[in-house]
């Protein structure tokens, strides 16, 4: 219990004044949040996380989300006081000014000590749960009963408006469901958000639904008790089999004469007389601006030495189990260091026309049973489709509470599925895929945003990926959906067009998952026959020349590009126009970022400058194919939404066929010089 009262409320107060001095220098930001919370964070950092702020990605270091992000600079204030040395005292000066590692919302690219990017509410909370499945599962596959390596706690600070989100609602659902008891969240029950009281819009009995989500649940009535703040995250500690959640209520603007309790102490600086007139209230200095008392900097610095001693002591347990477990030490290493054992791609299937024809959904099955016994790392799961996006590890068994298998079912919750595979990934020692069908990443495409804006390596199973989904009809067929995933930036879209290109898709994902680059696969229903001359080189580089202009590589007259299930119907187009001596090159075109990466050099010989009679074919909008066709080129895609028929006829309908295609490229020939060359 607290020892030096007097020194506690300065360490806290240090943080409230930190806060607020910085808000109010930049003219905006959040002072409330980190004044009322201030003394659950003081007490979580002081007296039990496990952190080292010389060595920030220590393995079995405790993390800490802030999932009340617009409480940035509580984070920020925290790193600073702790020491790590990326947060210095210039960039608690520079909040929210433009180079600055102290932006708005934490993010986890900027400094160390962030582990996840938060700030769009419920993300953080979603974050924590994927964290701890991810420490579960990786005390499963490295833990002896000698040398616990995988061993630590994930904390979060969570607000009113995280739990007000639905991202959190299903993320809470599943972490009870999984019991999961490394989880601990201190909830600021402060009661106030941007418009006013929670009385507004958020009445229902918060404690009553997490103990019926199976949560461990506890309430601390004065955010200000220290002891009470320490004996509820004790006792969370103790729970094995329920993740807990203590609900502090809090005062935003604590100390704050005439904004505390009030929505204006939330989203904007308190201004100069208010913060006087606060500091004056708790017996703060108020001058200068930015006080910190070499005592509370001594003080919270301890607490990082006291985390270094930890890591010290975890040091000489890592040691003395890579001499009892020499092989799976180097295996746990390689895991934290996205290394992948040599000859990994070697186990990739080697598909083939003798294969037949085969949905791409299929041959991304194959390819994550294949690699699954090498890499026991590659670990995830379904939003309740598993059986229809085929990303069940076969016999790998079920990740459930009791039990530590290779398929985590996330139930028909694709938001929370989104944020929790975030956290596994940022966790580190996973490679997290999540998966359901592409018309429901709109579900989840903050998450999915998110991970890209942070790095966070995903894996991203779409399957059902165009219109020849068919019966279930315009519900349930996509057409926007893999153009608005082009649009995000740092995510990288592969759609394959045949179980080949479909195992060199994996291949270049577990590539770009070693560059910290999220990956969404798109992958068909139906079947499609498996091409003869599928270059997986191709593939990786984004777009190659499938098949050759009739007449060579020097008199192309047209070129058609398509991607995924288009593939087939512009080889077919291309049959007809060459019977009608036009010399068309057909381009596949799995990835338009990863082509973009290639050399112009490469592009250009892909896509030869001088050819300007260019069509696409992909059965989506075609927003966005002329920066590939040209001013002179064309698309065949699907402007409007679709329709409930059989697959096939819902394609041919809307003419995705070779027929249609091959009259639009007669089209944007009849436009070209020497058209009297041709039989159009």
């Amino acid at each position: 219990m607290a020892e030096n009262h007097e020194l506690d409320q300065q360490c806290i107060n240090t943080l409230r004044f930190l806060a607020t001095d910085a808000v109010q220098k930049a003219n905006s930001g959040h002072p409330g949040m980190p004044m009322g919370a201030a003394p659950m964070a003081y007490v979580l950092w002081t007296r039990f996380l496990d952190f080292d702020p010389t060595a920030p990605d220590w393995p079995d270091r405790d993390r800490f989300i802030l999932s009340a992000g617009h409480g940035s600079m509580l984070l920020y204030g925290l790193l600073y006081l702790t020491g790590y040395p990326d947060m210095t005292m210039e960039q608690i000066r520079n909040f929210r000014q433009w180079g600055s590692r102290t932006a708005g919302h934490p993010e986890s690219l900027l400094a160390s000590g962030i582990e996840v990017t938060t700030g769009p509410l419920g993300q953080g909370f979603g974050n924590g749960v994927g964290m701890a499945i991810a420490e579960r599962y990786l005390a499963s596959l490295y833990n002896t009963a000698e040398h616990p390596l995988v061993d630590h706690y994930i904390y979060a600070i969570c607000s009113d408006g995280d739990l007000m989100e639905g991202v959190a609602s299903e993320a809470a659902s599943l972490a009870g469901h999984l019991g999961l008891g490394r989880l601990v969240y201190l909830y600021d029950d402060n009661r106030i958000s941007i418009e006013g009281s929670t009385q507004l819009a958020f009445t229902e009995d918060r404690g009553a639904r997490f103990e019926a989500y199976g949560w461990h649940v506890q309430h601390v009535e004065n955010g200000n008790d220290l002891d009470a703040i320490e004996a509820a995250i004790e006792a969370a500690r103790q729970e094995e089999e329920r993740p807990s959640i203590i609900m502090v209520h809090t005062h935003i603007g604590y100390g704050a004469p005439h904004k505390q309790d009030t929505a204006a102490a939330h989203g904007e600086p308190l201004g100069v007389e208010e913060v006087s007139l606060a500091k004056a209230a708790l017996g703060w200095p108020l001058e200068p601006d930015f006080y910190v008392p070499e005592e509370a900097l001594a003080h919270f610095r301890a607490a990082g030495d006291r985390g270094r001693a930890r890591h010290q002591e975890w040091q000489r347990l890592f040691e003395a189990y890579q001499q009892a477990e020499p092989a799976r030490a180097t295996a746990f290493m390689a895991a934290l260091r996205r290394e992948l054992p040599d000859g990994w791609e070697e186990l990739l299937p080697r598909f083939g026309e003798k294969d037949g024809p085969m949905a791409t959904r299929v041959a991304s099955g194959k390819c994550i049973n294949a690699l699954a016994p090498a890499l026991p790392q590659l670990f995830g799961g379904s939003a309740d489709l598993a059986p229809s996006t085929m990303t069940l590890v076969d016999g790998g068994g079920d990740f459930e509470r009791g039990s530590v298998g290779r398929n985590l079912h996330f139930g028909v919750r694709e938001h929370g599925m989104g944020a929790i595979v975030n956290g596994m990934a940022q966790h580190g020692g996973i490679i997290p895929y999540g998966a359901t069908f592409l018309i429901f990443s709109d579900y989840m495409r903050a998450s999915i945003r998110l991970g890209a804006l942070q790095q966070a390596p995903a894996i991203w199973v779409f399957t059902h990926d165009s219109v020849g989904l068919g019966e279930d009809g315009p519900t349930h067929e996509p057409v926007e959906h893999l153009m608005s995933l082009r649009v995000m930036p740092d995510l990288v879209l592969i759609r394959p067009a045949d179980a080949a290109e479909t195992a060199a898709a994996w291949r270049a994902a577990l590539e770009l998952y070693r560059q910290d680059t999220p990956v969404a696969l798109a992958l068909t229903r139906q079947k499609l026959p498996v091409l003869k001359g599928a270059d997986a080189g191709g593939v990786a580089r984004g777009a190659y020349v499938l098949a050759e202009a009739g007449r060579g590589v020097h008199s192309i007259d047209a070129i058609i590009i398509a991607s995924g299930s288009e593939v087939h119907v512009a080889l077919a187009a291309r049959e007809q126009l060459e019977q009608k001596k036009i010399s068309v090159r057909v381009v596949s075109m799995p990835s338009w970022e990863l082509f973009d990466r290639q050399d112009e050099e490469y592009q250009k010989a892909v896509l030869p400058p001088e050819v300007h009679a260019r069509l696409s074919v992909e059965a989506g909008v075609t927003l966005g194919w002329r920066r590939y066709v040209g001013d002179r080129g064309g698309s065949v895609g699907i402007d409007r939404y679709g329709a409930s028929a059989p697959g096939n006829v819902v394609l041919d309908k809307l003419g995705i066929n070779a027929g249609n295609v091959a009259a639009r490229a007669m089209e944007l020939l009849a436009h070209e010089p020497g058209v009297a060359d041709w039989d159009l």
